[in-house]
């Protein structure tokens, strides 16, 4: 395809689409393994992997071979006929997950997966109040978003769904005082959104004690930290398993899948019938999936995965710059914030030949593709570096 035409593509979104995104000036036309290419042939270190989704990289063997085996064989089954694609991802998701948390149900994004999660806390518990956390996301669908945090989210919705109620992530005391009849506590183990922040351990199995002690659920949103923190699961890291965990972004490598997942004390109360979605669990996206899990799954996939985050983590935290405040991470989950608006040293990063997302106004974001190597994530630390000295403290 030509760059006029590239260009004029560009311009058909600018006429139709609601402007519900700020476009940055680069038109993606290609990705190959963890680089991406404008329609210039600028190549660009992919270190956001579409907010976390691309965790093999893009064109992966391996999940091409199944997209191009599945889409040959049958792209669309509904949930009412079973199905072997969608067999066989079970199987592999299952084989990943801890004992007693293995049923689950299909949807098309971590949004809808939070839906489900909450309608099946409510049919579980009888209850309808939940419990989230500030700054806390868990997307933007009517239900997501009456637990997510972010006041600019929400306010242009309100009233949102009654009976959510909101408590300072990290602070468990909080928590105990609000909890009350609640039918869930829903948080991420580590905040993505609002700039990649680690709830403790002792926080984490405090919320599965209370939640013990009260009748609630305890419902971890794992839609950014599946993979990514060095396990498999970032509840892994306090060992505080929950009643309901949400999946997406990182299951397929970039095709749209949901799951939630549920407990078999959660499974049996849910009635049969009481949610459903037609897309969900199709087998092009199941296959994909299968391809996926295949790879996370191996042996030496989350050690390696938590080496390379310690050594980008510990590059990071060697650069002496006075618009750095903080760095903060977990395995390829990794943030720095700045003492100024992150934009400018975004875009510098950019026109570097470096992508990389924001979290908030002030803070870098860092998802990168789980098989970056020392190499790349060592060119990103330093392109980063050079940015913020291009821009004025």
């Amino acid at each position: 395809m030509s760059q006029q035409v590239e260009a004029r593509m560009a311009e058909i979104e600018e006429r139709y689409e609601l402007p519900l995104y700020k476009k940055r000036d680069i038109t993606l036309v290609r990705g190959e393994g963890v680089y991406l290419f404008d329609d210039t042939g600028k190549r660009y270190l992919d270190m956001m992997s579409n907010y976390g989704v691309a965790v093999l990289g893009h064109a992966h063997p391996a999940v091409t071979a199944a997209i191009d085996t599945q889409a040959s064989t049958l792209i669309s089954a509904h949930q009412s006929f079973y199905n072997d694609a969608r067999g066989r991802f079970i199987q592999a998701l299952e084989a990943l997950l801890p004992d007693g948390l293995r049923q689950m149900s299909f949807a098309n994004s971590g949004a809808e997966a939070v839906e489900a999660a909450l309608k099946y806390a409510r049919a579980a518990t009888g209850r309808h109040r939940v419990i989230s956390t500030r700054r806390g996301y868990h997307g933007r669908t009517m239900g997501a978003l009456s637990v997510t945090g972010e006041q600019k989210h929400r306010t242009p919705f309100e009233p949102l769904l009654a009976g959510c109620d909101q408590v300072a992530f990290g602070d468990l005391e909080a928590a105990r005082g609000c909890v009350g009849d609640a039918a869930a506590i829903i948080l991420e183990p580590i905040q993505g959104e609002s700039g990649v922040r680690a709830g403790t351990p002792e926080y984490l199995r405090g919320l599965r004690q209370l939640a013990d002690e009260t009748g609630a659920l305890l419902i971890f949103d794992e839609v950014q930290t599946a993979f990514r923190t060095g396990t498999t699961w970032g509840f892994e890291h306090s060992g505080a398993v929950p009643d309901i965990m949400t999946l997406s972004k990182p299951l397929a490598n970039g095709l749209p899948i949901g799951v939630t997942v549920v407990s078999d004390r959660v499974a049996e109360k849910v009635p049969a019938g009481s949610h459903g979605s037609t897309f969900g669990g199709n087998p092009l996206v199941c296959a994909a999936g299968e391809a996926v899990l295949a790879i996370v799954g191996l042996p030496d996939f989350n050690p390696r995965v938590a080496e390379v985050g310690a050594h980008f983590i510990e590059r990071l935290r060697s650069i002496e710059h006075p618009l750095i405040r903080e760095v903060r991470g977990m395995g390829l989950m990794v943030a720095v914030e700045l003492k100024r608006n992150a934009s400018p040293v975004l875009q510098a990063m950019q026109q570097n030949g470096v992508l990389a997302i924001p979290a908030g106004s002030t803070t870098v974001r860092f998802l990168p593709p789980l098989i970056v190597d020392h190499q790349h994530v060592d060119h990103a630390a330093d392109v980063f570096e050079q940015s913020l000295n291009s821009v004025r403290t």
